[in-house]
């Protein structure tokens, strides 16, 4: 317990208490999921003193022709090559450090976006997040 204590003191966003909503898709399985989940944890533990409280799957919507080709452009427009068949959207609920600081107001629950693509199979890459 000591140790979650010192790691929570160092600053970093902490996602160990995340609540999952994985919701119905006929698209993605929990495993892809999860895979998309590890991406925007891994970015959201360097936003320092914010906490992850809930991850929920936007629905099979998101994966749309539109979806995938602004994902594409976000690829080009960063000069990257790679070329995405799929999307995922997950909104966040979290909460700002308490005394605020950088861009965070203090104390406050924010809700998020978070859009990831990848080709088929391939890797979740993270494109875009927040509001």
């Amino acid at each position: 317990t000591t140790l979650i204590f010192v790691l929570v003191g160092c600053g970093k966003g902490t996602t160990a208490n995340v609540v999952v909503d994985y919701g119905t898709s006929s698209i993605y399985t929990e495993a892809d999921m999860n895979a998309a989940i590890e991406v925007i944890k891994k970015k959201f533990n360097s936003m320092e003193g914010c906490e992850l409280h809930g991850l929920s799957y936007s629905s099979d919507d998101c994966n749309n022709a539109e979806c995938i080709s602004w994902m594409n452009n976000l690829e080009e427009t960063n000069d990257h090559k790679e070329v995405f068949t799929q999307c995922i959207m997950f909104n966040s609920s979290f909460h700002s450090p308490k005394n605020g600081g950088e861009a965070w107001k203090a104390n406050v629950e924010y809700t998020w976006s978070w859009w990831l693509a990848r080709s088929k199979g391939g890797t979740w890459k993270l494109m875009t997040w927040g509001y």
